[in-house]
């Protein structure tokens, strides 16, 4: 009897090892198509133009249609989770995204426009759920587990180009989306047929914060990074979504080549976030995003002079590597910043991102119109690029003051629920 009380601990903590495993994992499997999905409509955008006649501006605007869906779904995101759970959020997301893949390309531009907001609502909340479920489900590694999940976003991400290319040059666009699609629901189904015994890890609970007397104790910093967080997403989907269609109006590259450009940015936007620990030995966080920023105005401007297959796909690679270190370092300045309360002004901060992320890339389409050419459309994510480096230009301090209020905050509303 005492053997077996001895035991008993043990297996539990095998057991409650082995969950976090299945879950983790699970969330991996199901990043791969999500990357794939997440940026498909850049390579894809050339073939709906074509079937859809859409000039530069309206083309612009599908990209409006799938991040204003997916802002929506981010907010509901965290009360689907909260009533319903981590795995529910994501097998309801990646539904979603697989009904609204499987008719993206099947009928007019009214069903296509319909799909593509159906995607980013899709992908809005499955993106939330997986991220907050391996990082419950792995408190003690955290950090490593979550690198490991954007990691395998990013391989999907850089396969997207290759596949749709693929697709195209054999005419089975149809094809393609419904594997991808189907690939959605085997993962969605996975996840419905776990056995009983794997039980998700509970929605954690966080004390909030008064975050008004925080945000005015550090009004600038906040209004900077506010700025950062609305360009930075923009900059990186008008050039990474544009890319392709700039490419393919070069008329020196055929259409396939064409199509795979955008790979060759996200590959060197991974590789950026692989070496920048190793980096940030060297340098300090800020000087790395200054110089980052440099390499992204570079490769911006380098696109919009490129002629052939080499200048592009350099281009492509120099301003990956330099937009790479961008965000993780801006998510880092809002604990440096804002201390506690940095939780909560990041879903602020998140919002901002997506609605710059459905804005500037409209604003490449429409630049594109007014000018007849994408090259004038560049400009935008030129222009983001420098605008994040003159305010990276500021002296940044962490906030002491405002880890102080957030921390007065705190103890407050615990005074108060007792």
């Amino acid at each position: 009897m005492q053997f077996l009380q001895a035991v008993t601990p043990s297996a539990r903590t095998q057991d409650a090892s082995g969950t976090a495993n299945l879950l983790t994992w699970s969330a991996y499997v199901s990043f791969l198509p999500i990357g794939i999905a997440n940026v498909l409509l850049g390579p894809m955008l050339p073939a709906l133009s074509a079937r859809w006649s859409l000039n530069y501006s309206e083309a612009g605007a599908l990209f409006t249609d799938q991040y204003i869906a997916a802002t929506v779904a981010v907010a509901l995101s965290g009360l689907v989770v909260s009533f319903r759970g981590f795995r529910f959020g994501i097998k309801f997301g990646l539904i979603l995204t697989a009904a609204s893949l499987a008719f993206l390309f099947t009928g007019p531009k009214t069903l296509g426009i319909i799909c593509i907001a159906g995607l980013g609502a899709g992908l809005g909340i499955a993106v939330p759920a997986a991220n907050l479920l391996v990082a419950e489900a792995n408190p003690a590694r955290r950090g490593a587990r979550l690198n490991w999940l954007n990691f395998c976003w990013s391989a999907g991400a850089v396969a997207s180009p290759f596949l749709v290319a693929a697709a195209v040059k054999a005419h089975h666009i149809l094809l393609f989306l419904a594997l991808l699609s189907a690939c959605c629901l085997l993962v969605a189904a996975g996840f419905a047929l776990m056995p009983p015994s794997v039980v998700e890890p509970p929605v954690a609970t966080h004390p909030r914060v008064e975050v008004i007397p925080v945000i005015r104790s550090r009004l600038m910093s906040f209004l900077f990074l506010a700025a950062v967080f609305f360009i930075y997403v923009g900059t990186e989907n008008g050039f990474g979504g544009w890319v392709a269609s700039y490419s393919k109006t070069l008329g020196t590259l055929s259409p396939a080549i064409s199509l795979i450009t955008p790979s060759f940015f996200y590959a060197s936007l991974m590789l950026g976030r692989v070496l920048a620990p190793a980096l940030l030995r060297i340098v300090n966080e800020v000087t790395l995003v200054r110089a980052g920023l440099v390499l992204a105005c570079a490769g911006t401007g380098g696109l919009m002079l490129s002629h052939g297959l080499a200048g592009v796909l350099v281009s492509a690679c120099t301003a990956g590597v330099g937009l790479s270190c961008v965000y993780p370092i801006s998510i880092g300045m809002l604990s440096t910043e804002f201390g506690p309360a940095a939780t909560q002004i990041a879903s602020l901060m998140f919002v901002l991102s997506n609605i710059g992320g459905a804005l500037l890339p409209w604003i490449v389409g429409i630049a594109g119109t007014r000018f007849g050419t994408l090259q004038a459309g560049l400009f935008v994510p030129l222009l983001g690029s420098a605008a994040m480096f003159l305010l990276y230009l500021r002296k940044w301090e962490p906030g002491r003051r405002a880890r102080s209020l957030a921390a007065d905050g705190i103890s407050r509303m615990g005074e108060s629920s007792e």
